[in-house]
């Protein structure tokens, strides 16, 4: 299992900064943070982001990162990871090369799972629904969507969502910026 949380403090530890400079960097509290390096927080993509730019590393640096050749992700390189602290399940699709602007993945939302908090940055962010439901809420508006409809909307906008069913729901996303 990677442990991202070690990797966070220890990459912070080497660039010289203190929790209070990382939290300016980054928008999150100190208190978080530290909760973070110590492991006894969940992390969201958008933080651990936040994290990754202001330490000056790409997120794929807190990742095994998988080699991809001739732009296909064959099935046997393609790896379920999941984010510490987060049950949504992930598998990047996207290909590997230099200046790639999109990010490629198969998510899985497990029952009832729910976000927590609501999450603004920059980039776009689409969903197709390939099996079960899911519950967008993205700037106080609410969007029930099926297997088989989809949702695209500038990542700005605060958002979240929710699986409302006792069965998972798997979704093709389609992002910017590049996370992984």
């Amino acid at each position: 299992m990677i442990e991202i949380h070690k990797k966070i403090r220890e990459l912070r530890l080497q660039k010289g900064l203190t929790l209070k400079q990382l939290s300016e960097k980054t928008n999150l509290t100190i208190g978080f943070l530290s909760q973070v390096e110590r492991g006894t927080s969940s992390l969201a993509i958008t933080s651990l982001k936040k994290i990754a730019d202001s330490l000056g590393v790409e997120i794929s640096y807190f990742f095994n990162p998988t080699i991809t050749a001739h732009y296909a992700v064959k099935k046997e390189n393609q790896k379920t990871f999941t984010v510490e602290g987060n049950a949504t399940k992930y598998i990047r699709l996207s290909g590997n090369f230099h200046n790639r602007n999109l990010e490629c993945m198969l998510v899985t939302l497990q029952p009832f799972q729910k976000d927590d908090q609501t999450f603004s940055h920059m980039g776009e962010e689409f969903y197709y629904v390939l099996k079960g439901e899911v519950i967008f809420k993205i700037d106080n508006n609410e969007y029930h969507l099926m297997a088989g409809e989809s949702i695209h909307f500038p990542s700005e906008k605060t958002h979240q969502w929710e699986n409302p069913t006792g069965e998972e729901t798997v979704l093709i996303s389609v992002l910017t910026p590049v996370l992984f």
